[in-house]
């Protein structure tokens, strides 16, 4: 299997367009989770719920686990892509603008395609390095268009921590998927990610018995679909088709979250914020096209599927 067949692969393109779609309902999921819990509750009764949720799931099917070489590697990307990345991210939205979040998180992309460089041998053409800094620019269009201002906060270094590691997690998690299927992954992943999360349990405990009901199954839900059912579809994707380019479909989320404030409350997005959107896309398109550079006798390898 050469290792653009992906493109050829209806199912690797629906767990992108789903993860993206449950990914942009999560910003509401927050939002309405925070109006009771604090940060970092929201982000243990999230990944708690989806530890459950794998949990249930693995008993049932008798899931495999994972072998003693690979722990070290799942630990840290657990470590990465759940702990770091949502307890940062939570904490320092408290203080940034939104506008200046999506930016700063716009640099994901940017900084895993560095990475990869480096440490999965996955190469940009100049066309994918211009497809990419034309997506981040189509970002801060959007982001001027729909908040106005760009104020960066000291939270703001907490976002960035947050970028980071999420490109990090990317880079970290490509070993393991060639050797456990999706599912297995993120359920190990999640898991070891939500045990350091068991620190804000006192406050969880505290915060419950006084949220409203709207808030906790606001949580839930984020536990259920953007964290167990979005990180199975991702990891999926990811293990089909380079990380560089996968991490650029990032860009496709400030455009979501425009249609979506325009679908259900009525936002009617600012012209500027539309072009941006526009430009976002087009740089992604051409990173997908034209971005990829081969690399001469690769080959894509999948999980082992239990």
């Amino acid at each position: 299997m050469d290792q653009h067949s992906w493109r050829r692969e209806p199912a690797t393109w629906a767990a992108i367009i789903v993860a993206l779609l449950l990914w942009a309902s999560a910003f509401a999921g927050i939002r309405a989770g925070l109006e009771s819990y604090g940060p970092g509750q929201v982000a243990l009764l999230r990944f708690g719920t989806a530890s459950v949720v794998f949990l249930v799931w693995a008993t049932l099917t008798r899931m495999r686990p994972p072998d003693a070489r690979d722990i070290p590697r799942i630990v840290l990307a657990g470590l990465l892509g759940i702990t770091i990345y949502h307890v940062a991210l939570n904490y320092g939205e408290v203080t940034v603008t939104a506008g200046a979040a999506s930016l700063i998180i716009s640099a994901s992309p940017i900084i895993t395609a560095l990475l990869s460089t480096v440490f999965l041998r996955e190469r940009l053409s100049v066309w994918g390095w211009f497809g990419i800094l034309v997506s981040f620019a189509g970002v801060a269009l959007i982001s001027l268009g729909e908040g106005g201002e760009l104020t960066f906060e000291p939270g703001a270094a907490l976002v960035f921590v947050s970028a980071v590691a999420t490109s990090v997690y990317f880079i970290v998690s490509k070993r393991p998927l060639r050797r456990y299927t999706a599912l297995e992954f993120t359920s190990y992943a999640i898991w070891a990610g939500t045990v350091p999360m068991l620190v804000f349990a006192p406050g969880l405990a505290a915060q419950m018995g006084e949220a409203t009901p709207a808030a906790t199954w606001a949580v839930v839900y984020l536990g259920v679909f953007p964290g167990a059912v979005a990180y199975v579809l991702w990891s999926y994707a990811l293990s089909r088709m380079p990380a560089t380019a996968l991490s650029t479909f990032l860009y496709f989320q400030p455009v979501n979250a425009i249609v979506i404030a325009w679908l259900w409350l009525g936002e009617v997005p600012a012209l500027l914020a539309l072009v941006g959107g526009v430009i976002s896309l087009a740089g992604v398109a051409v990173v997908n096209v034209r971005g990829v550079a081969s690399k001469p006798g690769s080959v894509a390898t999948s999980p082992r599927s239990t």
